[in-house]
């Protein structure tokens, strides 16, 4: 069995019903054997519908089925009766998604609440039977109308996933455990690079029952901004989060620089949206439990002139103090 690839963007065909087509009759007994028209309507079209769905966080499914149709509309029937409406397709997708002309990209709109709905593909107008042509001219219309289509759109989907708060940082920083310890997401968690591929979203939910978002986006490198790897695709997740929390691993484990780590996540994201430098934002050094944290700490603070909260996500320090300052900053006036 091929594993199942997260998707946050993908190209729809979306076909509409066509309405059905009015119809020709005439009612006819032995009372009343010159009785008048009595050709029903047809059926208008079903339309196709992306509607907002909070419980989810992936454009997967349509990614495996693109072509998405609702129903025709029945023909109208003599007696008056009228078309059967086609039903109509209701594609559910995650909040934050993003729709745009397949071939332009131009922007058309976007689902951002839950059950907010929008009309991609429009479903044809049922043809009028021959009683609707009925006049004191025309007493026996020998005319009715065929159905009109029903639209047929091609759209490119995109996800920028809905999120309070957006956790930056490079592979093997420590984003994943923080997130499982301050949400109820359960990502994989292991000690080697880009052991998160695709954005997890987690709720952290404070005593009150007040809650928020949080994103965990897969680690950046250098040049996500130009495209390196998938920067885009993990750069654009952020963009809605109010809040960054940048996860500095102040262990360095691997050699590197924690100080000239927080420039080049800071120099990413000003270079892909300059807005994003602007954002609220915390500065946590993670992995501080490591021999050489306290040394690497002490050096960011002197090159940066910042002062980050130390953590250790893996043992939970530090974090109730993390969830402290983010209740203060959404909740607190």
């Amino acid at each position: 069995m091929k594993p199942i690839v997260f998707k946050d963007r993908v190209k729809i065909y979306a076909r509409a019903g066509n309405g059905g087509n009015g119809v020709v009759a005439f009612f006819r007994d032995k009372t009343n054997p010159h009785g008048g028209p009595d050709g029903g309507d047809g059926g208008h079209g079903g339309s196709v519908i992306l509607r907002g769905n909070p419980n989810s966080d992936s454009l997967t499914s349509l990614h495996y089925e693109p072509h998405q149709r609702a129903q025709h509309g029945g023909n109208g029937a003599g007696n008056n009766k009228h078309g059967r409406n086609g039903k109509d397709k209701i594609i559910p997708v995650p909040l934050g998604t993003v729709v745009k002309d397949s071939e332009t990209e131009e922007f058309i709109g976007e689902i951002l609440e839950k059950d907010q709905e929008m009309v991609i593909a429009k479903g044809g107008f049922g043809g009028l039977g021959n009683q609707r042509y009925k006049s004191s001219t025309n007493q026996t219309p020998e005319q009715c109308k065929e159905g009109s289509k029903g639209d047929d759109n091609a759209y490119r989907l995109e996800l920028k996933l809905v999120a309070d708060v957006g956790l930056v940082g490079y592979p093997s920083a420590g984003k994943s455990t923080l997130l499982t310890v301050l949400t109820d997401a359960t990502p994989k968690v292991a000690a080697y690079p880009f052991t998160t591929l695709n954005p997890i979203l987690g709720t952290l939910q404070f005593e009150d029952y007040s809650r928020i978002r949080i994103a965990d986006i897969p680690g950046l490198i250098d040049g996500a901004a130009e495209g390196v790897g998938l920067g885009h695709y993990f750069l654009r997740h952020i963009e809605r989060s109010s809040f960054l929390i940048f996860v500095i691993d102040m262990a360095a484990e691997d050699g590197r620089d924690p100080a000239e780590d927080y420039r080049n996540l800071r120099k990413e994201l000003e270079i892909y949206n300059p807005e994003l430098t602007h954002r609220p934002c915390l500065i946590v050094a993670n992995k501080m439990d490591e021999e050489a944290a306290a040394e690497n700490l002490a050096e960011f603070k002197k090159e940066t002139g910042l002062d980050p909260l130390p953590i250790s996500a893996g043992l939970g320090d530090g974090c109730e103090k993390i969830k402290e300052i983010l209740y203060d900053h959404f909740f607190e006036t």
